[in-house]
């Protein structure tokens, strides 16, 4: 969340349309999708001889096509770019209810809903301000 906001921060102050939540819900939803692929591959190793990992892999993919059906284009730039991310990390988070990693999910779920409802607040501040200089 943290390093996403970073990014996402430098990228608000210089006016990008994918901003401060947008980056903390792509990072978050890598960090999640990635400790899945990790460690379902352990958990499951014994019982199959195929590499569940790539569940991960597939699903990523396949949210990708849908995020990007969620931006749309307009006079004034993309829009739709934090519902994309929304429904990344959601993926992320059913792919870490489904292996039994609840307690990640439940992570990831809250620091989702934090940012982007929590976060809009720091958004809103600094765009009135940039409106007033």
């Amino acid at each position: 969340m943290f390093l996403g906001g970073l990014i996402g921060w430098e990228r608000e102050k210089k006016r990008r349309n994918a901003g401060l939540r947008t980056h903390i819900l792509v990072c978050m939803g890598s960090a999640l999708i990635m400790l899945v692929s990790l460690y379902i591959y352990q958990s499951q190793e014994i019982k199959t001889g195929v590499d569940p990992a790539r569940i991960a892999a597939g699903v990523v993919t396949g949210i990708g096509f849908l995020g990007a059906g969620a931006i749309i284009k307009s006079d004034t730039g993309p829009r739709g770019l934090t519902t994309a991310a929304s429904i990344w990390i959601s993926s992320g988070i059913g792919l870490a209810v489904g292996c039994g990693y609840l307690n990640t999910a439940l992570a990831g779920a809250l620091l989702a809903f934090i940012t982007l409802s929590g976060l809009k607040f720091i958004e809103d501040r600094y765009q009135t301000k940039k409106k007033k200089n």
